[in-house]
């Protein structure tokens, strides 16, 4: 098998499956308190999540 970064198997890629996850498409690099969780347009558009878990429910 190939050595990917993400997992392609089971795992949809891209805006869509990004913003459903909570997250947001950035070019580049992610803003400060967030994190790369996968890629919108591979490989230069990630998809970066909060760091902080959202505060809904609890």
């Amino acid at each position: 098998s190939t050595n990917l970064l993400l997992p392609h198997s089971g795992d949809a890629q891209g805006p869509d499956s990004c913003n459903h996850r909570g997250g947001l498409c950035r070019v580049g690099t992610c803003v400060s308190g967030e994190y790369p969780a996968q890629y919108c347009f591979e490989p230069i558009i990630l998809c970066c999540k909060n760091l902080l878990p959202a505060t809904t429910g609890s």
